[in-house]
């Protein structure tokens, strides 16, 4: 089944002369479009595809910094009101304006949107409590408390017209109603194999080099290697690691790279005496102590992990946000790799003949994840530590590791808020029903706590990144876990062709120009 724009949309390139018609482009992309409703389902594959149809009053850079977009401006009335200066002289695609009332009707709009979803928007609006228009291009944003990271939710909420305010996400599947702000027009979606869309002459941003571009879904990693290889697509994503070099090495290809915003991690048992899969001679948890942790750190070579693993695909992390994001902090160093100073630091901690070790790990989650787990197991025996490696489905894996069937896991974060509290969050702070539910060690500190739960409450940026590399201070401290690296993502596009990496791995076709 294929669904299509309205006849007049569909063919509105026809009217535009040969000579004035820029060059199509086709993509691979590697994971499907599961809606066309831009507000229904927190996806990866969906939010990429939406950026390119539609805006949010601000819009994330390709380092997830905030960047104006149908807000110009915005400024804080107090500490629970903002008020946005929107865009004047803005389209939507069926060529009405852009106005206020959008704004109010698409932000209502998302409890609609929700029903049925597996991942909802409503939490980027439940601080919200009221959206007024002001007047036709301003709109007051009213918050139940201080709510620093509205804007990095408010760049998740995507502006449709406020007359599809009711519109079902089961009518937008049908392409009713798909009509955004953003560089492209849609026409056409055929569930699990392609998206077509075009250009958007009025495009506020700027001028938009392709007539039409079209998003086809290549699941397969070989399939999509070779599509790229035989010219059939411009530009694939998602590179498998074992293929990256055999890419860069061709004249044919121009392979991007950008370091991604998914951290990869181990989490440690770290409040049991007592653990199913780390005892020492007396049966007790050696992972308790944070010297341990680090000699465990110490022990593993971020830089094999990547070169030889990953086929150069990630960046070592020594903290939870990679170099260029708000909170990074450049004084906490990647723990140096050093056998010989993680068997000394064993001993100092109590254990010269080291401990026994079971680590558990997903084996069809992440790039590689059976593999990586495996050279972790390798380093920690040449540590000392007498390690053992299981790994199993994420399907059942994630599911036993949160009930905390094993003491030694490891996992993958994305910094979904372009700061460190997306990851200190969940990951750190101290377990509880509404706090640290990804936190599978029960990592526990309270002066952690305080401090990112002031940077939540705190407006002033300044202030707020301060604390929170003071939370991510005490947390790598500690090593309530310990970072290996951040994944890469990746492109291929043919040789005349550049895009800008971006570190949410979104491929937008807006960015990819020709030489």
């Amino acid at each position: 089944m294929k669904i299509f724009a309205t006849a007049a949309l569909a063919a509105s390139v026809s009217f535009v002369p040969f000579s004035a018609m820029a060059r199509d482009l086709t993509v691979g992309l590697s994971a499907s479009t599961t809606s066309m409703d831009p507000q229904f389902y927190v996806g990866g594959a969906n939010s990429a595809l939406a950026r390119n149809i539609f805006d949010g009053l601000v819009n994330q850079g390709s380092h997830q910094e905030i960047q104006p977009a149908l807000a110009e401006s915005w400024e804080r009335i107090d500490d629970t009101t903002w008020q946005f200066r929107l865009r004047a002289g803005v389209k939507f695609h069926d060529g009405s304006d852009f106005t206020a009332d959008d704004v109010v009707a698409s932000i209502g709009r998302i409890p609609l949107a929700s029903t049925n979803s597996p991942s909802s928007f409503a939490a980027y609006v439940k601080a919200i409590t009221e959206v007024v228009a002001i007047d036709p291009l301003t709109v007051q944003i009213k918050t139940d408390g201080p709510t620093p990271l509205l804007l990095n939710n408010l760049s998740r909420i995507a502006i449709l017209p406020a007359e599809h305010a009711k519109t079902t996400t089961e009518e937008m599947n049908k392409g009713v109603g798909v009509i955004g702000t953003g560089p492209f027009k849609f026409v056409s979606w055929t569930p699990d194999a392609d998206v077509v869309v075009e250009r958007n002459d009025s495009y506020w941003g700027g001028e938009v080099a392709w007539d039409k571009v079209t998003f086809r879904i290549i699941k397969n990693n070989s399939a999509r290697v070779a599509a790229i290889l035989s010219g059939d697509v411009d530009l694939i994503e998602s590179i498998p690691t074992a293929d990256t070099r055999r890419l860069d090495e061709s004249k044919d290809i121009n392979v991007i790279k950008a370091t991604g915003n998914r951290l990869m991690y181990l989490h440690m048992d770290q409040d049991r005496e007592e653990s199913p899969f780390s005892k020492d001679a007396s049966g007790k948890n050696p992972l308790v102590k944070k010297e341990v942790r680090r000699a465990l750190s110490h022990a593993i070579n971020r830089e094999a992990l990547v070169d030889r693993v990953m086929d150069g695909q990630g960046t070592p992390a020594g903290q939870v946000v990679p170099e260029g994001y708000f909170g990074f902090d450049p004084e906490l160093k990647v723990d140096a790799y050093d056998a010989e100073l993680a068997k000394n630091m064993l001993a100092d901690a109590g254990y010269p003949d080291g401990f026994e070790l079971t680590f558990h790990a997903s084996n069809d989650r992440y790039p590689n994840d059976a593999k990586i787990a495996q050279a972790i197991g390798q380093f920690f025996t040449r540590a000392g530590v007498k390690t053992s490696v299981e790994t199993m489905p994420g399907s059942v894996y994630f599911t036993r590791a949160s009930a905390r069937e094993f003491s030694f896991i490891m996992g993958g974060a994305a910094i979904e808020t372009g700061e460190p509290s997306g990851i200190l969050g969940p990951l750190l702070e101290t377990y509880g029903e509404k706090a640290g539910q990804g936190n599978r060690g029960r990592y526990s500190n309270q002066e952690f706590d305080a401090a990112l739960d002031k940077a939540r409450k705190t407006l002033d940026d300044a202030e707020r990144e301060a604390l929170l590399k003071s939370a991510t201070k005490i947390a790598m401290y500690d090593l309530g876990i310990i970072p290996l690296f951040f994944l890469d993502n990746t492109w291929a596009a043919k040789a005349d062709l550049t895009y800008e990496g971006r570190s949410d791995g979104y491929t937008l076709p807006f960015y990819v120009k020709a030489q």
